[in-house]
């Protein structure tokens, strides 16, 4: 009987196993991609899928469906994601809040961040700003300070989802002042409660500030950065506010599939992510929404999601914030 060489033998196993990665590539998408979004519409998640979800359709000719899975702080939209059928065409937008910042906050999210999910790329970050109704008397984030120790409990700060509850508590704790919390389902009404005087404060991202403050509806007195950003080119950084320790304190956004993913679906969506990403109107349309895209590697999405993840769990557990 006839006998390949070894060598032989091997390059033939290696060309069958690679057969089905290739054929996926190939035919990737073979229909509609569902693109799940963990909060409601009309804040920075929302713009993120949507301009992203626009340019994924151009590319692959494929309609990209915007699915808004809201609640329990952005853990419902990953949870949903995390029981896909994993074979690409469900995405979800993987947030800080919910990816590495819930896990610590919940007692049950219905997803394990490490286990459950394949990274795809990095979309987006942005820092957070600290904003105020124009009827609170501070000009400065020490002024803030300064009259939140003044009035112990009387200010209210409003959250999101659990990244702009943990800037805040970060404030809190560095500054040594007491205001309440109040959690909202998403940065639109966040912000309407802001804007109507329902609460004082809210650490928030560009995106759902800017038209605000152009309308003179809002002011904000810091961006949690150490270089000041394109959207708000007037206000201080936390380094020149004196609050070094809250200089990177960012909110960032990319896209995640089911774990067992396959590879070849995983590259050919990672290319496509950043082919969107790097477009010069993808950019602009981004910048106009206060979000600075930040594509990545399958591989350095990876890594930065388990760094996130131990770094938000020790702040979290020096908060002592904790939800059931």
């Amino acid at each position: 009987m006839m006998r390949w060489p070894r060598f032989a033998r091997a390059a033939g196993f290696a060309l069958v196993a690679a057969v089905p990665g290739m054929a996926v590539a190939a035919q990737f998408p073979e229909r509609s991609l569902r693109f799940i979004v963990p909060f409601p519409p009309g804040g920075g998640t929302d713009g993120f899928a949507r301009v992203l979800g626009g340019k994924l359709n151009e590319i692959f000719g494929q309609p990209v469906i915007i699915d808004h899975r809201a609640g329990a702080q952005g853990s419902i939209g990953p949870a949903l994601g995390a029981r896909a059928a994993p074979d690409g065409h469900t995405i979800t937008v993987g947030h800080s809040g919910s990816l590495v910042i819930n896990p610590h906050l919940y007692a049950q999210t219905g997803y394990d961040t490490l286990r459950d999910f394949a990274p795809v790329a990095g979309g987006v970050s942005m820092p957070f700003a600290l904003a105020v109704h124009p009827s609170v008397p501070a000009a400065s984030a020490r002024e803030l300070a300064a009259y939140a120790r003044a009035n112990p409990g009387k200010l209210t700060f409003a959250s999101s989802s659990s990244g702009p509850w943990i800037a805040g508590e970060l404030f809190r704790l560095t500054t040594g002042t007491n205001m309440v919390h109040v959690p909202y389902k998403g940065g639109a009404p966040a912000t309407a409660a802001v804007l109507g005087g329902e609460v004082s404060v809210m650490f928030t991202v560009p995106f759902t500030t800017v038209p605000q403050v152009k309308a003179g509806r809002l002011r904000v007195l810091m961006v949690l950065a150490r270089s000041r950003i394109e959207a708000l080119p007037e206000v201080p950084t936390a380094v020149e506010a004196g609050y070094p320790d809250l200089a990177n304190v960012s909110e960032w956004y990319g896209v995640i599939a089911p774990a067992g993913t396959p590879r070849a679906a995983l590259a050919r969506l990672n290319a496509a992510v950043v082919q969107a990403l790097q477009s010069s109107d993808v950019q602009k349309r981004l910048a106009e929404l206060g979000l600075a895209a930040a594509p990545s590697t399958q591989e350095a999405f990876g890594q930065m999601i388990r760094e996130e993840y131990l770094r938000w769990g020790k702040v979290v557990k020096a908060s002592g914030a904790k939800l059931e």
